[in-house]
């Protein structure tokens, strides 16, 4: 990730992701100006994550950079909303409800180490975003999710499950993890994580 991006340009990036749901689903938006920040034209992986009432309503992302940071905001908005398989299609009704909360990556950095307590050891909860791979199976977890499952064995076991793997999979197949982290940007709040 290129340096730290402002809380204005969080701003701006958060009312990008708003007003490309609000512009499909058929709203009128205010027109943000053309003339985007350059920061915004970096590449970086991003992620878009949506809740309702505290509760997940969708999330996507890229780890990798695919396009611009700005482009990719308003990209992965649409497909939180609109293309995550674990939710229907967000409503033009639960617009208003919606809380939207953008991460900017790092690039993703692989972690040597020697066993399960090794990783747990390197971990750092909170900060690190974690990707885990054993075969063809792969997931991640945004440093977010630290919040809702602060211990590391708890944290690696739930991301083994999303991988579709089993729960003590990071113990026993020594799988390869890479770790990153965000700058986050949440409405109504800011804070960073990295």
């Amino acid at each position: 990730m290129q340096d730290h991006l402002t809380e204005e340009q969080g701003d701006l990036l958060l009312r990008v992701a708003r007003q490309a749901l609000a512009e499909k689903l058929g709203k009128k938006t205010e027109r943000l100006s053309d003339a985007v920040d350059p920061a915004l034209q970096a590449e970086c992986g991003t992620f878009v994550t949506l809740k309702i009432g505290g509760q997940l309503r969708g999330c996507i992302g890229n780890l990798e950079p695919v396009g611009s940071i700005y482009e990719g905001i308003r990209r992965n908005a649409l497909n939180a909303a609109f293309q995550d398989y674990r939710f229907p299609q967000l409503s033009a009704e639960e617009l208003a409800r919606v809380h939207i909360d953008i991460s900017i990556l790092t690039r993703p950095q692989p972690l040597v180490y020697q066993d399960g307590s090794d990783l747990i050891a390197r971990l750092r909860p909170g900060v690190d975003g974690v990707i885990l791979r054993l075969g063809r199976c792969s997931a991640t977890f945004l440093p977010q999710v630290w919040e809702q499952v602060p211990l590391a064995e708890d944290f690696l076991g739930h991301l083994c499950r999303k991988a579709g793997l089993s729960e003590t999979a990071w113990q026993e197949s020594h799988p390869e993890v890479e770790i990153y982290q965000v700058q986050c940007f949440e409405e109504g709040k800011r804070n960073e994580r990295g």
